[in-house]
């Protein structure tokens, strides 16, 4: 499916950019001395399966928070904001959100909690067990960020009139997501380059994360002077062989994603960990939902979480993922035959050797530079905001200044504070600026707001968490 900007042109910016989108952030909860906090999920954030915004994810002593969807960018990421301010303020005054997607200090997997739920949550727990039993404790621990991302149903009925009115609404909607899909899996790369955070790594993680470190810092941790995020590269949270599933169509996919369970690959859909995932209307019966109700929206699982910004992401980059999303709309596709294989090794390439100048990556089986690629993805971006009107010009040029100067990096910048102050010493510090920060926001809040906050305060909360 091919889209001209002079026919989506005929849009306004705001038809273009509004849409439905979500943030949901996992975090965990450290001490002061960078050790894995091991007491229960926070009371004051109620059932972890009734609350809606504040949850678990593997761990008890890993937060999630989830946003409800929103229709601008903007709205997402300010609540969010507000939502990681909340919650920094309420966990214990000896713990803090520990604003990295590599794990603090971990102690032996037997004393890793596994997140404890009730009678009604016994499925998740058995789910977790198997988990830990499969790709062990630790990697469990690793954390990041996800972005959930729809345009709007007015926006794709109309494309769909100019562009294929053959279709029905959901057979077209479907085809505009899987190629979101397919060409944000060739590009990620790009993604992790950009905002990779995940350089170092203490001694009492995994191995295999540890074997591709080359620095030592003194204090019983290690980096990496290559790469700018382990979480993507190959000793993150990967599936545990290569899986591959069709992208062409949803019938494709649910039927390679049911060969993979059918196989003993993985366990059911949930357990296929990609750096893009077709999301259903129904999460709990997700293939036959992807089947018969099509695609409602993608989830962006590539970021990771960022230390310098006091809810660990930054506004300007999701407002570039939004631009990245809508240029994987528009962009054209090659017929190269083993792309995933290509793109995959592009993400683990880039991940943990995008700072080596040697490195590089397979454009349609042919070797190119990150930062050429790399410069001709963001020029195109320029071209499209152009014509298109949307966009902030100084948002992309910030990006290929990143990609012109890798010092400028997030993944380049916190290794300079690894290396001046060591890892954990260095996180913990930001974590608890972080924490200070966000206590000191919800102090100095906007009195126009004070409504918002207690929505959320009601929401999130059993009880009043915190004297705002």
């Amino acid at each position: 499916m091919n889209m001209d900007l002079l026919r989506l042109s005929k849009f306004s910016p705001d038809e273009i950019l509004a849409g439905s989108f979500g943030i949901e952030w996992e975090s965990l909860r450290a001490k002061k001395n960078g050790q894995l906090s091991l007491t229960p999920h926070p009371a004051v954030f109620g059932d972890k399966l009734k609350n809606p915004l504040v949850t678990t994810d593997f761990s008890e002593s890993q937060i999630e928070i989830i946003t409800p969807p929103f229709r601008t960018i903007d709205e997402a990421f300010d609540t969010f904001s507000l939502l990681s301010d909340l919650v920094n303020a309420s966990i214990p005054d000896d713990e803090y959100l520990w604003f990295q997607s590599i794990p603090c200090i971990l102690p032996d997997d037997k004393h890793i909690p596994i997140a404890q739920y009730s009678k009604e949550g016994a499925d998740s727990h058995e789910y977790r067990l198997k988990l830990a039993e499969k790709y062990g404790l630790k990697k469990q621990m690793i954390s990041g960020v996800h972005f959930n991302f729809s345009f709007t149903d007015d926006f794709l009925r109309k494309l769909n009139k100019i562009y294929n009115p053959d279709l029905s609404f959901q057979e077209f909607r479907n085809e505009v997501y899987l190629k979101i899909a397919r060409n944000y899996l060739r590009h990620c790369w790009l993604i992790i380059y950009l905002t990779g955070c995940s350089v170092s790594c203490h001694k009492t993680f995994t191995n295999d994360c540890l074997e591709l470190m080359d620095g030592e810092d003194g204090y019983g941790s290690y980096y990496s002077t290559n790469g700018p995020s382990f979480r993507n590269a190959s000793c993150g949270y990967k599936n545990l062989k290569e899986l591959y599933p069709s992208y062409e169509s949803v019938d494709g996919f649910v039927s390679d994603v049911s060969g993979f369970i059918e196989n003993g690959d993985i366990s059911g859909a949930r357990e296929l960990y990609t750096q893009v995932r077709l999301k259903p209307k129904d999460p709990k019966d997700l293939l036959n939902s992807l089947k018969n109700d099509g695609i409602q929206y993608i989830e962006i699982r590539t970021l990771d979480i960022n230390p310098f910004y006091k809810c660990g992401l930054v506004r300007h980059d999701m407002h570039f993922l939004q631009l990245f999303l809508i240029y994987m709309m528009i962009k054209s596709e090659s017929d190269y035959e083993s792309w995933q294989e290509e793109a995959f090794l592009n993400e683990e390439n880039t991940a943990e050797r995008a700072y080596d100048d040697s490195m590089r990556l397979i454009k349609d089986g042919q070797e190119v530079t990150l930062k050429q690629w790399a410069g001709e993805i963001i020029n195109e971006m320029h071209g499209m905001c152009e014509v298109l009107g949307i966009g902030d010009p100084a948002t992309l040029n910030l990006m290929l200044k990143r990609v012109s100067n890798p010092e400028l990096t997030y993944g380049k910048r916190f290794l300079e504070l690894v290396k001046k102050n060591g890892f954990i010493k260095a996180n913990t510090l930001i974590s608890k600026n972080n924490k200070k920060t966000s206590i000191n926001s919800l102090k100095n809040i906007n009195p126009n707001k004070s409504d918002e906050l207690k929505k959320y305060l009601n929401l999130a909360f059993v009880e009043n968490c915190c004297d705002v």
